[in-house]
């Protein structure tokens, strides 16, 4: 059965469609830590997040020959096994004709993939969902509410606004706040409404307000950073600092489209960029990408402890390489599963090749 979650706050009924530590204040380049093995107690709480999923012509194109089931194949486990499970849809669902790069409108059945797949929030404050103008972002609301689908980052109302940022989610006996905004947007807005949150200390100082009152656990997804860089840049820390001096729990960062760098601030995690979660981008550190898990201990009477978090590094494989659609695998998979074994090699290089420039650049 797919998991249920049981909200805090709920719009509409919402069901779906069918190793190293991290570095203490540290200021150079970390490659993310090793997977982390230990066994967590019965009592917590689990999050998993992917990175950037993103539509473009290619992704539309094979989804309409293949379908979508594929695209999350491998990681679905790890998906549907978490209490809650995030993914930045970075794209409006504007309507037809759908298109790709760069002014996205993706199909509605590719958030309702996303949905039945078991992803339980859906990012929106991102440089792409303006691509089709208000309109777009008005249709979005509409299409995401249609399916029941949770989303953040973005309201249709003055009121909506107060309720979806942050979105406050409470399961096993606790509150999450969910953050998210965005640096910019590709095309701006006339209109006041529909809103996308924006990385802009005035505008969040409220939203994070709203979270300290309201929730037990602060996780804030930002859309920032330069693009391709590996390395997170000065703005990106600076904001960081601020949101955690506001009470950020962990952050957790998009939109480079390559994994970036990860820091500890006053004991607080923050990973500047997981990278892509489903592209159609050839350049090779921009297939490499990362999935994140986040474990609270939860105590009676005790504020929730973050465990050491977890990254698990995937690989976005095109049409015909492991799967016939575009699929996300975990490096781990072992390389007879390749149709196409130089891709295999390809992974492993790229993986090495990126580990020697983080750990040469501490």
């Amino acid at each position: 059965m797919r998991k249920v979650l049981i909200l805090l706050l709920t719009l509409l009924p919402l069901t779906g469609f069918g190793q190293r530590r991290l570095p203490e204040e540290s200021g150079g380049l970390q490659f993310p830590p090793a997977f982390w093995r230990a066994q967590p107690p019965t009592d917590t709480l689990t999050l998993y997040a992917v990175g950037d999923i993103m539509s473009h012509g290619a992704v539309i194109r094979d989804a309409a020959k293949n379908g979508y089931e594929g695209f999350f194949k491998h990681i679905e486990k790890d998906i549907q096994g978490a209490d809650i499970a995030i993914g930045n849809m970075e794209f409006p669902l504007a309507g037809k004709p759908w298109s790709g790069y760069p002014h996205f409108s993706g199909p509605d059945a590719y958030a309702a993939y996303l949905s039945w797949v078991g992803f339980d929030v859906l990012l929106s404050a991102n440089n792409h969902i303006l691509d089709k103008g208000s309109v777009g972002v008005e249709r979005t609301i509409r299409e995401l509410e249609a399916q029941n689908i949770r989303y953040t980052g973005m309201a249709d109302t003055p009121g909506k606004d107060t309720l979806l940022n942050p979105l406050i989610l409470s399961l096993k006996g606790i509150r999450v706040a969910i953050v998210n905004f965005t640096y910019g947007t590709n095309l701006g807005s006339s209109k006041a409404w529909p809103k996308v949150q924006r990385m802009d200390t005035l505008a969040l100082k409220p939203v994070m307000e709203r979270a300290r009152s309201k929730a037990d656990v602060i996780l804030v997804f930002p859309h920032w950073g330069v693009e391709y860089a590996l390395k997170h840049s000065a703005r990106q820390e600076e904001m960081a600092r601020w949101l955690i001096a506001q009470g950020a729990d962990a952050i957790v960062g998009a939109h480079p489209h390559v994994v970036q760098d990860v820091q500890r601030i006053g004991g607080v995690p923050v990973f500047y960029s997981l990278g892509n979660a489903l592209s159609n981008q050839n350049d090779l550190p921009a297939r490499l990408e990362a999935a994140l898990t986040l474990r609270f201990v939860i105590r009676l009477g005790e504020r929730p402890q973050l465990l050491e978090p977890r990254l698990d590094y995937l690989w976005c494989t095109k049409p015909g390489m492991v799967e016939d659609t575009f699929s996300a695998v975990p490096v781990t998979l072992p390389e007879t599963y390749w149709k196409v074994p130089s891709d295999y090699g390809q992974m492993i290089s790229t993986l090495n090749a990126l580990r020697v420039c983080f750990e040469r650049n501490q």
